[in-house]
């Protein structure tokens, strides 16, 4: 493969950027740019060293350099990490200067892609590297930082050898017993394979709490204008992100943020009070919180007790439809006493079960309440168990399609139909759960048939 390079670190101004390069010219390439030829660095050890483009005499930079020789490195491949002051024209410098001597940009993932390759690991742990950098908690970092260390890989190994078993007795039956298998040996096989569906079916069950920190919940806070959606914002937030004044209106447009509950993220939508209006800004920001009704998990619907209900209000509620709701009933500083009664009468015209919060978004009476309901429809397990969750939406529907297709070949034993129809089942479902981890199964399946049975001796 050809020489890769590209910045390892963040761009923009910092202490220490890393450029990163990888394959086979890669220790050429930092002799030329140190001017040593018989650079010859320890692996592993970081080397300090004065770095030079083509066009200057002084040095453009004092650098550390580590080199990391293959296989031993990330990618599998010669690997030299050189470690610059983080300025971004500096860095810019240093990697014309490699394209330069040969190498090329790397395409997006291509280290870990690399890695995969060379057997540095496996796919499941290229996707959780993604996932430890993208992760929005400290519980999804977990998870991912689990999932690189390859646990998912090794929960679904077992399986894997197991269902491998059975397909082994099952080819071996149709290539070398003339008579039917036994009902004995049948009723075993049909036993193994519904625990190996029941332990896929498992691992697939935690994707609902896997997923919920990975992606979170998508919350809008819709209303009249001036209700106090602007002011729940911002207290939710904790800092004054939204404008709020009394006058109707002040917010035209949606205002996004992220922040955390109990480990879950939340991205929250502020929208503009929905009401008619003739004004042309105003209006236009009204079609959008309609539009974000229908696209977030949640609505947060807020309603000012401090005024009398009105239809415009029991429109809005109504408008929700089938997307989980929240019904606030906001300023309950003021109006204590009008509360019970406008929660009664709200609930009249609601067709639906639906949870109230009684509210003050100024003095934060009723938030930590407000926030557990919020995350109560999405999280029927612990999200920050000590178990593995599986959060990607690819491995979940691998898994599924793998559960079904042993519960088919379950259904086909039991119908006595050949070996030949129930292996097609077992076949497609090792591939599926070969596709987590990137292996190719075919392979793998054949290699284990000719170790164990010794089939073409």
């Amino acid at each position: 493969m050809d020489t890769i390079v590209a910045l390892a670190t963040p761009v923009g101004r910092s202490g220490i950027g890393v450029i990163r390069l990888s394959g086979a010219d890669s220790l050429k390439i930092a002799r030329t740019l140190v001017r040593d030829h018989t650079f010859n660095p320890e692996a592993r050890v970081a080397t300090l060293r004065q770095v030079y483009d083509e066009t200057e005499t002084d040095a453009i930079d004092q650098s550390l350099i580590t080199y990391f020789r293959a296989p031993h490195s990330f990618t599998g491949e010669d690997v030299v990490e050189i470690s610059c002051h983080g300025s971004p024209i500096l860095l810019r410098l240093v990697i014309d200067e490699c394209l330069r001597l040969g190498a090329r940009m790397a395409d997006a993932g291509e280290f870990s892609l690399r890695s995969l390759a060379n057997g540095r690991m496996d796919l499941t742990e290229a996707e959780a590297i993604r996932d430890l950098i993208d992760a929005q908690t400290t519980a999804a970092a977990r998870q991912a930082a689990r999932q690189l260390r390859g646990e998912f890989a090794h929960e679904l190994q077992p399986i894997k050898d197991d269902l491998l078993g059975v397909i082994v007795v099952l080819e071996s039956a149709l290539e070398f017993v003339e008579d039917d298998l036994p009902q004995i040996q049948l009723e075993s096989i049909a036993s193994n394979l519904e625990k190996l569906g029941s332990a896929v079916a498992k691992i697939a069950g935690t994707f609902q709490a896997g997923n919920l920190i990975r992606e979170g919940i998508r919350v809008a806070i819709v209303g009249r204008p001036n209700v106090g959606k602007s002011s729940l914002f911002n207290a939710l937030l904790g800092s004054d992100r939204a404008i709020v004044t009394e006058i109707p209106g002040t917010t035209r447009d949606q205002l996004h943020e992220k922040f955390t509950i109990s480990n879950i993220p939340i991205s929250l939508i502020d929208t503009a009070g929905l009401r008619e209006t003739t004004d042309t800004v105003e209006k236009i920001g009204v079609e959008r919180s309609r539009r974000t009704m229908a696209d977030v998990d949640l609505v947060i619907a807020m309603v000012d007790v401090s005024v009398p209900a009105t239809e415009e209000d029991l429109q809005i509620l109504e408008s929700v439809g089938p997307t989980e709701r929240i019904v606030v009933l906001n300023k309950i500083d003021i109006a204590p006493q009008r509360v019970s009664a406008f929660r009664d009468a709200l609930k009249e015209r609601l067709s639906t079960p639906t949870p109230f919060v009684d509210l003050s978004a100024r003095t934060g009476a009723g938030l930590d309440v407000l926030k557990k309901s919020i995350v109560e429809p999405f999280s029927p397990v612990d999200v920050n168990s000590s178990g593995f969750l599986v959060s990607d939406a690819r491995h979940y529907d691998l898994l599924v399609r793998s559960r079904d297709e042993i519960s088919s070949s379950i259904e086909l034993l039991q119908k006595k139909a050949s070996e030949e129809i129930v292996l097609v089942g077992l076949h497609n479902a090792l591939r599926y759960l070969g596709e987590i981890t990137g292996e190719t199964t075919t392979e793998d399946m054949l290699s284990h048939i000719f170790s164990t049975f010794c089939i073409g001796k």
